[in-house]
């Protein structure tokens, strides 16, 4: 973890109110893993007054890259930088996930804006030599993840909750079927796919490596807070520190709330 500078270099728009922040910060763009984050400030003054957790989406040499969905005060800020821009960031920070040395056949799981760290990831375990399944969920075929920005290596399914691009239904309806050929299985959405999740494996594949990377919000980042915490068989854990990336049998879900499956990621507002 450490407070630095990054600069700008680019900014581009790649879905509705979504955008690929590229930020220049060789250190951190060198250490940063799929599942970990920054904690940036967001504003020109001390408004807003907390930082915003931004997943890390890819990193490239000396770059590091965020996507970032405009919904709220923070998030709005951020998607109006410029290059040649600076922005103050700590970082990266939490636990990112794990590939698996022995699993070489990948499911990865994504609803809405979850899909970010899925991708970077994806692109690290075709380097060695894994084959990688993508599934996401989105609400209709504009908030897709663009199949362009993915490597072809990559099989992509998806599903729309109205039906406009793939599957109509739960991105949770295609793992069932994958379930099977994969080794080990990585997620990263809102609580109610992530819990709908967690029902089939325990159902259809209970000693299957499943990693999830959790979404709460966060005030210091740094577990000082205790914003974020989670129920897990280990007692309450906090996300920015213990996780954000857990073993899914790990967290106590809370099998009463949210339907099944899901697809909404959260953004930091």
């Amino acid at each position: 973890m450490k407070l630095f500078t990054a600069t700008v270099v680019e900014n581009e728009t790649i879905m509705p109110a979504t955008n690929v922040l590229s930020l220049r910060a060789p250190e951190s763009a060198r250490s940063a893993a799929p599942g970990q984050f920054l904690h940036i400030h967001c504003g020109e003054s001390t408004a807003p007054l907390l930082r915003r957790p931004m997943s890390v989406y890819r990193t490239e040499r000396h770059v590091i890259q965020l996507m970032i969905r405009d919904v709220g005060e923070g998030s709005a800020w951020l998607v109006r930088r410029q290059p040649g821009e600076e922005l103050d960031c700590l970082g990266p920070l939490g636990h990112g996930f794990r590939l698996l040395p022995q699993a070489r056949n990948l499911l990865m799981v994504g609803g809405g804006y979850g899909v970010a760290p899925l991708v970077g990831l994806a692109e690290r375990a075709l380097t060695r030599g894994a084959s990688v399944t993508l599934a996401v969920g989105a609400a209709t075929r504009a908030h897709v993840f663009p199949t362009d920005l993915l490597p072809p290596e990559i099989e992509y399914l998806v599903a729309t909750d109205d039906g406009s691009a793939g599957h109509a239904g739960y991105v949770t309806d295609l793992v069932p079927d994958r379930l099977a050929w994969a080794e080990a299985v990585y997620a990263c959405g809102p609580l109610a796919m992530m819990s709908a999740l967690a029902r089939i494996i325990r159902a259809e594949a209970p000693a299957k490596p499943t990693q999830v990377a959790m979404e709460e919000r966060m005030g210091c980042a740094m577990g000082v807070c205790l914003g974020c915490v989670v129920e897990t068989t280990r007692g309450p854990l906090r996300v920015c520190t213990e996780g954000p990336v857990f073993d899914i049998r790990n967290i106590v879900w809370r099998e009463e709330s949210a339907p099944l499956g899901g697809h909404r990621g959260r953004s930091a507002a």
